[in-house]
């Protein structure tokens, strides 16, 4: 390994790979690089941060953006072919990055960082039950199917209620 101040050699690299890898790779668009070679640096380079588990939030946050553009990409297409948007998909999409990250970014081994990860998952997602609810509370959730959060939060709904009762009885 070498030290931070000392820049590492460039190795040559040489692999056959299916054409319709190349191909893709070939028109695959990857920030700072024109080339293949240069391509496949910063692709390896991710992979191995992925790998050591180095990626900070903020980091980690681009890359599911990134896992996660062509649903975007494709959502927003739909969005403008039908003339409207669904609020509970971008929210659902926007939780579901944030929690990618949160989980890809995190590599605990102490007792303190495992409770700290904890805590910040299940806030993250009760963050997105409190999403969902509210677009539940209201007549017709802002999505491509206005029924959907309804249709699908009766047993979520059902347990609050009970919580409540036992809330009443005792502390929870």
């Amino acid at each position: 390994m070498t030290s931070p101040s000392v820049a590492p050699t460039m190795e040559p690299l040489s692999a056959r790979i299916p054409s319709d890898l190349y191909l893709w790779l070939a028109q695959l668009q990857v920030d700072g690089a024109a080339t293949n070679s240069d391509k496949l640096r910063v692709l390896l380079a991710e992979l191995k941060r992925q790998h050591d588990g180095t990626l900070d939030y903020v980091a980690a946050h681009a890359w599911a953006r990134g896992l996660l553009s062509r649903i975007h990409e494709n959502l927003v297409r739909a969005e403008s072919r039908l003339g409207r948007q669904s609020e509970v998909l971008n929210l659902l999409l926007d939780h579901l990055t944030s929690m990618l990250a949160l989980v890809v970014s995190q590599a605990p081994r102490q007792d303190e960082e495992i409770t700290a990860f904890e805590d910040a998952l299940v806030r993250r997602s009760f963050a997105l039950c409190e999403t969902l609810l509210r677009q539940g509370a209201t007549p017709q959730a802002a999505a491509f199917d206005p029924a959907v959060v309804r249709r699908h939060a009766g047993e979520t709904i059902e347990m609050l209620r009970q919580l409540q009762v036992l809330k009443g009885t005792r502390d929870v």
